[in-house]
């Protein structure tokens, strides 16, 4: 258990994309680590963008500081274009980031960091939905499974789960 005494916000939202969300928060909790699900609510449910799966927001990104995480997992799905729109999500992020501390995102997540002013200068992927986004924030565009770039952990698609997995973990025992 490699990330035992770490504490990461875990970025919820509608429509968020189940295995981003799933598979990421469980490889975290099997790594040891005290993840905390942020929402736009407490105790508001979200459904994931296919419908089959919830998850339940534990706080609201207004009532959470960057001082409390360690890092911030933003997965996919449209939760990103949502979450995006609102400055208590964006403030966390950019706080977190700003702290250096690991931020990661995948799949349509840039988008959050775009709107978080995060991306600029960094090598970024994720879906190619939101390569422009990117490329016109500053980013340059990267076609890789995962990678790090700064304290920023990028991943592209489901299919790269278990590279972002593994780069995420790897950042945050760094």
């Amino acid at each position: 258990m490699q990330l035992v005494g770490k504490r990461i916000a875990f970025l919820v939202g509608p429509e968020f994309e189940d295995l981003e969300f799933w598979a990421v928060y469980m490889r975290l909790i099997e790594e040891g680590a005290e993840v905390t699900v942020v929402g736009l609510k407490a105790g508001e449910v979200y459904r994931s963008k296919s419908g089959g799966l919830t998850a339940t927001a534990e706080v609201a990104a207004a009532d959470v500081g960057p001082d409390a995480f360690d890092a911030v997992v933003i997965p996919g799905g449209w939760a990103p274009d949502k979450l995006r729109r609102y400055e208590a999500v964006t403030a966390l992020v950019r706080g977190i980031y700003e702290q250096g501390k690991i931020v990661g995102m995948i799949c349509h997540a840039g988008l959050v960091g775009i709107s978080a002013r995060i991306v600029a200068g960094h090598r970024a992927t994720g879906s190619l939905g939101i390569k422009d986004d990117l490329i016109n924030a500053g980013a340059t565009w990267v076609d890789e499974p995962a990678f790090r770039d700064g304290n920023i952990v990028w991943g592209r698609v489901v299919p790269d789960i278990p590279a972002f997995n593994r780069e995420l973990v790897k950042a945050l025992t760094a």
